[in-house]
């Protein structure tokens, strides 16, 4: 049973990016119609985002790429750290690109005609949460990736609520 209307949008959300990455003066890579690539400086290390437009379920996905390459061979702690702080998300995910052997946040969106005048503003919000999240999370994976060091461990800093002023 179908209950959503077929609707085609009169617009490409990767042409939004495009302009919101300009007017910044960002470099960007327009791969095809629905698909573009862009390089930012992070707080840690560069990432890439790569954002891609799937017309007929009228869904735009974001994935932002750490650049941080893996010495560990034992996957178990990668893919244990990824759960755990997977629980601590409200939106997207973390996942493991295994082809590049580096982390990745993704999350998804979907678009209807009828949200056309806030498009700008939610595609801003998804790369806002994306950069914050693998900013927040880089020093964790970095010394899972490249230490081996217990996933635990590594987040027990990280799930710590402070209260106060030093």
């Amino acid at each position: 049973m179908n209950l959503a209307k077929n609707y085609a949008l009169n617009y490409n959300p990767i042409d939004i990016i495009e302009d919101i990455f300009a007017t910044q003066s960002y470099e960007f890579e327009r791969r095809d119609r629905n698909e573009v690539v862009v390089e930012i400086e992070g707080k840690w290390n560069n990432m890439l985002l790569f954002f891609s437009w799937e017309e007929n379920m009228r869904c735009l996905h974001l994935s932002c790429l750490m650049n941080i390459q893996s010495n560990v061979e034992n996957r178990s702690k990668v893919f244990e750290l990824i759960a755990l702080a997977n629980e601590e998300l409200w939106l997207g995910h973390f996942s493991y690109w295994t082809e590049q052997n580096m982390p990745v946040f993704k999350h998804s969106i979907l678009l209807n005609n009828d949200e056309e005048s806030a498009i700008e503003s939610k595609i801003a919000q998804i790369i806002e949460i994306a950069v914050k999240e693998c900013e927040r999370m880089y020093p964790v994976f970095n010394v899972v990736l490249t230490k081996g060091m217990d996933p635990r461990q590594a987040l027990y800093p990280m799930l710590m609520n402070t209260v106060g002023n030093a």
